[in-house]
């Protein structure tokens, strides 16, 4: 990526002594969708599809495996930490199968096995069945994932190569697109809960069966630029770059919190209201603060922060919001009062993450080895993975020690906060990133 990146930044750098240059007309996502490649829009309607099919059962997961399997709440934040490792964690196995097999067959692998892993799980009864679906599911996004992933940050340098504007707003548009599916998936999830979790679960299985048949139809065989790495020796570079690693740390720090949207956010609405019916609304109130604001926060974004400083900033508001809720725990509030606090975390969550996740992403080209971007985004999320799975227990057992109210969520506030320090520093000349 190194010559790719020089003369990325000397165009960027052209731009900016141009005081003269007319100012680029703000796009809205309709006309940015019409200026994609045919590839990247059949990967950003990929990831709809995905998070459709992901979050008809996600959400709910953890009340069922409370309720209807009986599990302790130490064990189930465990599964849900296992179920992120082995998607996480093991991202850095299919970046690895991406870069020596190209795009189509690890996605049309990882839709088989997602497929499989719904379907086992709408009819696992016993703790250790439930563990084995949830490990197939994992497995299944460390597949898919890494290579739609991976391939769109491509593409998304590609774009900004050509003068279409800065990448971080095509990594944008597909983080719309993710969390549009993450806003209907819930409330398909919610109606199909009024039959039973089985359904919900077969339902998300058969969206996957649409996108395997997509993929089989409109997935080329090749895709022109990408050179599949036959030699080894890309994992001994990657631990060595410090840069990366940091990143990596800092990002984890990012999914553990969001993580929370399906451990300590549950509890907490169910404490407040009663049950967890409110829960689908506030994933649908995050959904729709992303699919609204995702494109003009990344450009506000774009035009004062780079990278490092997006991240910093998207990590404290990440913070802030577990804050919100530790603050107000002691009162005790209860009802409609009682879920402002949950509400207020979920906001501040969802703004952080439109902060983080973009810069993350378009930060990790610029440190990649050349061919191995599929290695690199894999293990941007499998070092997050360890990260939740140990979080994730610790989460649950902070939960139900019965430890002052305000503890777990001060603790979680902390986490984010702390990982400012360690995000690697911005190379001199590396101008504005975003």
């Amino acid at each position: 990526m190194t010559g790719l990146m020089s003369r990325v930044l000397s165009r960027r750098a052209a731009r900016t002594c141009d005081a003269a240059a007319p100012e680029r007309p703000r796009e809205s996502t309709w006309r940015l969708c019409k200026e994609l490649s045919p590839l990247l829009r059949l990967l950003i309607l990929t990831q709809l599809a995905f998070n459709i099919g992901f979050f008809a059962v996600l959400p709910f997961l953890a009340e069922h495996l409370g309720t209807a399997i009986g599990m302790a709440g130490w064990l189930v934040g465990f599964v849900l930490g296992l179920r992120t490792f082995s998607q996480q964690g093991l991202f850095v196995v299919g970046g690895w199968l991406v870069d020596r097999f190209g795009v189509r067959p690890v996605v049309l692998a990882g839709c088989v096995l997602r497929i499989a892993g719904f379907v086992w799980l709408g009819y696992a009864e016993a703790s250790w069945t439930v563990i084995g679906a949830v490990l197939v599911i994992g497995f299944a996004a460390a597949l898919f994932s890494p290579a739609v992933e991976s391939e769109v940050a491509r593409q998304a340098v590609v774009w900004e190569e050509g003068g279409h504007g800065p990448r971080t707003r095509v990594l944008a548009l597909f983080s719309v697109a993710g969390q549009a599916g993450a806003f209907v998936g819930p409330l398909l999830g919610a109606l199909l809960l009024a039959v039973d979790f089985r359904t919900a679960c077969l339902a998300g299985a058969a969206v996957f069966v649409l996108v395997l048949a997509g993929h089989l139809w409109l997935m080329p065989q090749h895709i022109p630029g990408r050179v599949r790495v036959r030699e080894r020796g890309g994992a001994r570079a990657l631990l060595r770059n410090r840069r990366f690693l940091a990143l990596c740390c800092a990002y984890g720090t990012y999914l553990l919190a969001y993580n929370q949207l399906y451990l300590a956010l549950p509890d907490e609405v169910q404490r407040a209201a009663g049950s967890q019916a409110p829960l689908s609304w506030l994933f649908a109130l995050s959904s729709v603060l992303v699919v609204f604001t995702q494109l003009p926060v990344t450009r506000w974004a774009g035009d004062r922060l780079d990278l490092r400083r997006s991240l910093t900033a998207g990590l404290l508001l990440i913070a802030s919001g577990f804050a919100v809720v530790a603050a107000a725990r002691p009162a005790g509030w209860t009802g409609a009062a009682g879920l402002l606090p949950a509400a207020g975390f979920v906001i501040l969550l969802t703004v952080g993450q439109m902060l983080v996740v973009p810069a993350a992403r378009a930060w990790v080209p610029d440190l990649a080895e050349e061919g191995r971007l599929g290695l690199y985004m894999g293990a941007l999320s499998s070092v997050s993975g360890l990260i939740v799975l140990a979080g994730s227990a610790a989460t649950g057992f902070l939960l139900d020690v019965g430890l002052p109210a305000a503890v777990p969520w001060l603790v979680l506030a902390a986490v984010p906060a702390l990982a400012v320090a360690v995000l690697p520093r911005r190379e001199k000349g590396a101008g504005t990133a975003a």
